[in-house]
């Protein structure tokens, strides 16, 4: 699991590569409807926000994510997620926070698939 002295030191332990996207996707808190962060990177494990607040780490989190257009008849994205790490931003005004996806479904899946393929940066 990602620390902050991993990634302060550019260790990454990630399986899939990050998929950075032309949007910075609004990412809320579903119990409380507070907006958390916006989503810098995904992959079908994780994602990663910058928020203006810090985000407690090692908790989980019912979040609601606004698509940037209708994907399967779909406008936001509902899932699960760990917050596993936070650290400062380059701009120290933010904050980072990486978030491992809990038992996301097929159809989840799918649309975080097709989110990288058609809102994601070509590298």
């Amino acid at each position: 699991m990602p620390n902050n002295t991993d990634q302060a030191a550019g260790v990454d332990k990630r399986k899939l590569k990050r998929r950075h996207l032309i949007y910075y996707l609004r990412v809320f808190d579903r119990n409380s409807g507070e907006l958390l962060g916006h989503l810098v990177d995904v992959t079908q494990e994780g994602a990663k926000l910058i928020s203006e607040n810090p985000i407690p780490v090692m908790q989980r989190f019912q979040l609601r994510m606004l698509l940037p257009a209708e994907i399967f008849g779909r406008n936001e994205l509902n899932f699960e997620a760990e917050s596993l790490w936070s650290y400062f931003d380059i701009n120290p005004q933010f904050h980072d926070t990486g978030f491992r996806l809990i038992d996301v479904d097929t159809r989840d899946m799918l649309t975080i698939a097709r989110l990288i393929n058609e809102f994601g940066f070509r590298d």
